[in-house]
């Protein structure tokens, strides 16, 4: 069963914002899209690049390395050269802390 972890506070994740938090040992990558918050593994799944250093556009993703999009809202895969999805998390919101679920 899932566990919800503080990861961070609103304030440290401005709209359009990222930031990078470990939880058990994974990298997980939030974002601040329109007011809501998503949270999906740090790692591209084509070559392992760290996507919170990556151009966030929209909902999109892009893997700094080699271009690859994700939909930060599902993890879906949008471009080439990946084909697989990253792993997503539920995110809570209580008060002004930011809750992320993990196994």
């Amino acid at each position: 069963m899932a566990e919800f972890v503080r990861v961070a506070q609103m304030a440290d994740l401005p709209p359009g914002g990222k930031l990078l938090t470990t939880i058990n040992g994974r990298s997980i990558a939030l974002f601040n899209a329109d007011g809501t918050i998503y949270a999906i593994e740090d790692i591209c799944t084509h070559d392992g690049g760290p996507l919170v250093e990556g151009e966030l556009d929209g909902y999109e993703i892009e893997c700094p390395r080699h271009g690859a999009r994700f939909d930060i809202r599902t993890g879906r895969a949008l471009r080439m050269p990946a084909f697989e999805p990253i792993e997503t998390y539920e995110v809570r919101i209580e008060g002004d802390e930011i809750l992320v679920a993990v196994e």
